[in-house]
């Protein structure tokens, strides 16, 4: 009287669905460099990916609205002499974007309120290590105020 065990999932009864191609992003060239890191990043305004670029790194920053076929010509930003390693949205703002590259830079961008219309060239900050010194010389500055 043997009895035959059969295991049953809990989703045995869930199926999946393809998603239609007006809601995916086509023809971009992602970065092969990206190995420990996310290629990608997202907010509720914006998609960013890191993609493969000559002279440098770069990364496309795509509104969430604009779906289909990407054009190869789409604008980029980009600043780095490396290629991007790691990038990342602010938690509290949805159009700043810090980027991490092999040439040992963080750099944090402002991205346009409607999206990118020409490549993006000049960082918000360039070299974090002055912003800090700044920002730190005023949060002295504040508490000796107080």
């Amino acid at each position: 009287m043997s009895r035959k065990v059969v295991r049953t999932s809990k989703f045995r009864h869930v199926f999946g669905q393809a998603v239609k191609a007006d809601q995916c992003y086509d023809d971009i060239r992602i970065s092969q460099m990206t190995w420990d890191s996310n290629f990608c990043s997202v907010n509720p305004k914006f998609v960013a990916m890191i993609v493969d670029a000559s002279g440098g790194g770069a990364f496309m920053v795509l509104p969430l609205s604009k779906t289909g076929r990407i054009d190869m010509s789409y604008p980029t930003v980009c600043g780095h002499t490396g290629p991007v390693l790691d990038i990342e949205f602010c938690p509290h703002n949805d159009n700043i974007i810090a980027s991490g590259s092999e040439d040992c830079s963080v750099m944090i961008w402002e991205i346009p309120e409607g999206g990118l219309t020409s490549p993006l060239t000049d960082p918000v900050v360039k070299d974090l290590k002055e912003a800090i010194e700044e920002l730190t010389k005023r949060v002295k500055e504040l508490e000796s105020k107080h």
